[in-house]
């Protein structure tokens, strides 16, 4: 049984666990998903957004159609505040943004110096469902990020030696943005099966990436919901 973070009349908010699809796959066997437990609760829950199978972490559901088209408009609009937490291989040495940058404005507003990630990226064809970072062809991508600081991660579980708790916020939502986007400056997440080393690899059980926190205005009331989970790693 589901238990949401949060729910209305409009829409709910689920914590998805690693390993599970946000909707169904190709095969009988992939028929297990998120929206297909929440249909049996919620029977008007429609699919907004998607995370990876292996990261966990706030999906948004729609309860109508017009609350449906209302949030996806905003993740189009990079209305919706995304923050996810992860641990990556190494010591990312971080580089602020200069004040005069033209993306300077979009950092997160949070008192502290976050670093972005600018590099487009590409499906890999060949290699599906990898994605590339490819300058010539691929879409504009951005990724805000910054090592998590001692008091926030105080309380969570110690991690690898020569691994580093981050902060990570999407400006843009590629696929497999911010898995390739950390593989690309040399510090690919712990657990990665996809863009990790064998060795980064096998440091986890699983991908340590969690959408953590999930903010947006209420399609309805114009209320801003701000969900937040514990670290789930």
């Amino acid at each position: 049984m589901l238990i949401p973070e949060y729910i209305d009349a409009h829409l709910l908010v689920l914590n998805k666990p690693s390993g599970l699809l946000c909707v169904p796959g190709r095969g009988e066997d992939k028929q297990d998903c998120l929206s297909a437990r929440a249909l049996q609760q919620w029977p008007d829950a429609l699919v907004v957004h998607r995370l990876d199978q292996p990261t966990s972490g706030l999906v948004v559901m729609a309860r109508s159609l017009a609350v449906q088209r209302a949030l996806g408009d905003a993740f189009a609009a990079r209305a919706v505040r995304k923050r996810y937490t992860a641990v990556v291989s190494g010591s990312p040495h971080a580089q602020p943004l200069p004040l005069g940058n033209a993306l300077y404005p979009a950092m997160p507003q949070d008192g502290e110096s976050w670093s972005l990630i600018d590099l487009p990226l590409v499906a890999d064809w060949e290699r599906r469902p990898l994605q590339r970072v490819d300058k010539e062809h691929g879409k504009p991508s951005q990724t805000w990020w910054r090592a998590m600081a001692a008091d926030e991660a105080a309380a969570l579980p110690t991690i690898p030696p020569d691994s580093t708790r981050l902060w990570l916020e999407p400006l843009t939502g590629r696929t497999h943005q911010l898995r390739l986007h950390m593989q690309a400056i040399g510090h690919a997440m712990l657990g990665d099966g996809l863009y990790a080393s064998a060795a980064v690899q096998a440091m986890a059980p699983r991908l340590l990436l969690q959408a953590q926190q999930l903010g947006f205005a209420h399609p309805v009331s114009g209320a801003w919901l701000d969900c937040r989970l514990a670290a789930d790693f």
